[in-house]
């Protein structure tokens, strides 16, 4: 993964294959890419690079992240329960997200279109880095299988990679792997699921 955040606009993001390619995401999107930059810049944020993506912060604390998909380019705001969202913008990441944190974008001009409003959510998450507000912390159980548990019990670098993940990205595996009906299902999905735990990634994650 990428460790400065201008390799990213100019290389990827190093978390597949298609890492400096003309078939990168980043490429598809540099224009809506560079305007969200140039946004997150000019609101003030310190610009640095996380899970090999660019991230912005504010008064120590993590206020968006930047990510370009095949699909879309979006803005992932941390701590997004505290915004009002009065236009409806924010979405969530997944059918099981908690609750939408992420603006999503097809083209610079649409980028350019929401630029007052994405100025002022920015403001607002910032203001409340500034004032050291967080949101209530929710806490929901995690059932893990059993087969995963036998794994991580038997591989020591997958335990550790698994409980470094975010609760949110614990919960894509446990979810996907409960769905299985045959113990074997399970077994061949966590083999597989095995590299991009390692990587840092969900389960739904490219």
């Amino acid at each position: 993964m990428i460790t400065d955040p201008d390799e990213f606009f100019t290389k990827g993001c190093g978390r597949c294959a298609r890492f400096e390619t003309s078939d990168c995401s980043v490429q598809a999107w540099a224009g809506a890419l560079s305007q969200l930059r140039r946004i997150c810049d000019e609101a003030g944020l310190s610009e640095t690079a996380k899970w090999g993506h660019p991230c912005y912060m504010h008064a120590g604390r993590n206020i968006v992240i930047l990510g370009a998909f095949r699909g879309d380019v979006r803005l992932t705001f941390f701590n997004a329960t505290l915004l009002k969202d009065p236009k409806g913008l924010l979405q969530k990441t997944g059918k099981n997200s908690q609750h939408p944190d992420i603006i999503s974008f097809q083209s610079a001009e649409e980028v350019l279109s929401l630029e007052p409003q994405l100025r002022s959510y920015l403001a607002e998450a910032m203001e409340y880095a500034q004032q050291g507000i967080k949101p209530k912390v929710e806490t929901r159980d995690i059932e893990l299988p059993p087969e995963l548990i036998e794994a991580l019990a038997d591989d020591p670098e997958l335990s550790t990679a698994f409980y470094a993940l975010t609760p949110g990205r614990q919960r894509s595996y446990a979810l996907n792997l409960n769905g299985a009906k045959q113990p074997a299902t399970r077994v061949a999905r966590i083999e597989k699921f095995r590299p991009k735990i390692l990587m840092g990634k969900g389960a739904t994650e490219r």
